[in-house]
């Protein structure tokens, strides 16, 4: 049986790979080649035809029409793949008025394709799909070492997925990753993870008809079934809570005087970042959050590069009224770190901080009445105290004297109950659900 391979070409066999990386099926080709795969038709022709494919004699016939339109995965290489790679979701999210443009910048960082400390231990390897010469999907395979040594198993990463509503695309993107994390050693896969849990990750399920907020994901509704029917199910749930602030004037009086008890029984005190030591202060903030989270699923430490980058990363976007420190005898013990939602001065820079876009991001702050509370952390010991209310608690008048007018707390785990409770006792709704999903097998019996 006949598998189209081009618009020029058939290949008489199928499942056999190329370079030991791609994989030939009935509807995908994945191509692997040391010189390059060309966009020009005649270099094309000369690349099969060193492959041993023959030349099909065309014909007017409206039965070929399909084939002529089949699905090829190429790993990116080159400077122009990586290009098409980062504007791939210009396209796809054109008439989206929900998505967000990343920072192109960070996103080259994100993927290896700039210099970034996840990768001095880490790595990626990213693939392409195009229909017809035009782009359809992408998608990244990712060895995260620190995961391996933390958990002791060969688990890969999928993430960056992004592609048309069209099975077979999907079908040869997550055929090229799974085949790449395999020739890694890796036996089972999680995703999305851009590129780990402490960046970007998850794939939106519900909430499709509101904007994210800054640093969280947004895709198309179909994503989720083409995921699904390459092997992969639910393994945990991303929660994103909404609020107004008009809401906090209505906190449960018991929780206020909850807050006020942990207050005067444990002497912890509450004090905005000091701008004066901005660089120290900032480190000690990913340093709590390093080890507060050591028992939360699927956690992986950022590594001492990946604070300082971080830290330098986030330097013009912090304002630190809005991010707070609990101490008790002049030891940090806890933080809360929030962001203002600088999505939509992204999307009017269209992702793009050069040669002006920065100015643009960084004018007059105080206008933005949007925030995402990323993260309240308390060092393990300190956990039991209540110490993360106190935080919550505290941020309430930073917040009326800047004129915020909403709020989101994400991401929270749907397993982490007690942030879930705290939260719905405060007013907070769910507005959005993420989730990440793997490919292990079924447990007997489950």
């Amino acid at each position: 049986m006949n598998v189209q391979a081009s618009s020029d070409y058939t290949i008489g066999r199928r499942g056999f790979r190329i370079s030991g990386e791609a994989r030939l099926s009935a509807r995908t080709i994945s191509v692997d080649d040391p010189d390059g795969w060309a966009e020009d038709a005649a270099t094309r022709q000369k690349f099969l035809r060193r492959k041993g494919f023959q030349p099909i004699q065309h014909r007017h016939n409206p039965d070929m029409e399909p084939a002529l339109t089949e699905v090829i995965v190429r790993p990116v290489d080159t400077r122009a793949q990586r290009k098409r790679f980062i504007k791939l979701p210009w396209r796809i999210y054109r008439d989206d008025p929900c998505w967000m443009p990343p920072l192109v910048m960070s996103q080259e960082e994100l993927l290896g394709f700039r210099p970034h400390p996840f990768y001095e231990r880490s790595k990626s390897r990213s693939f392409l799909a195009t229909r017809g010469g035009r782009d359809v999907g992408r998608i990244t395979a990712i060895v995260n070492a620190g995961h391996i040594e933390r958990y002791k198993e060969q688990r890969g990463f999928f993430g960056f997925f992004e592609c048309d509503d069209d099975p077979d695309a999907a079908r040869g993107l997550f055929d090229a990753a799974k085949d790449w994390l395999h020739g890694q050693g890796m036996t089972t896969i999680r995703g999305p993870a851009n590129p780990s849990l402490n960046y970007e990750c998850g794939l939106l399920i519900e909430g499709f008809e509101t904007p994210p907020f800054f640093m969280m994901t947004h895709n198309r509704p179909w994503y989720g079934k083409l995921v699904e029917a390459n092997g992969f199910g639910k393994i945990e749930d991303l929660y994103a809570f909404w609020g107004e602030i008009s809401m906090l004037n209505n906190l449960d009086s018991k929780l206020a005087t909850m807050v006020e008890g942990v207050k005067e029984r444990f002497g912890v005190k509450v004090r905005p970042l000091d701008r004066s030591r901005f660089d120290e202060e900032v480190r000690m903030f990913l340093e709590i959050y390093n080890s507060s989270l050591s028992g939360t699923w699927g956690f992986v430490p950022l590594s001492s590069g990946e604070v300082k980058h971080m830290a330098e990363s986030l330097r013009h976007l912090i304002v630190p009224e809005l991010s707070l420190v609990a101490e008790v005898n002049g030891k940090p013990i806890g933080t809360v770190f929030c962001l203002l939602d600088y999505n939509p001065r992204i999307k009017a820079i269209n992702g793009r901080l050069f040669p002006f876009g920065f100015l643009r991001l960084l004018w007059n702050k105080k206008s933005i009445t949007r925030m995402r509370a990323i993260s309240t952390n308390v060092v393990p010991e300190y956990q039991a105290w209540g110490v993360g209310l106190v935080l919550m608690g505290a941020l309430v008048k930073p917040l009326q004297d800047w004129g915020m007018k909403e709020v989101e707390f994400s991401w929270v785990l749907e397993s982490n109950h007690l942030s879930k409770r705290s939260l719905e006792r405060g007013g907070a709704l769910v507005t959005k659900k993420y989730r990440i999903y793997q490919d292990d097998p079924p447990k007997p019996g489950g």
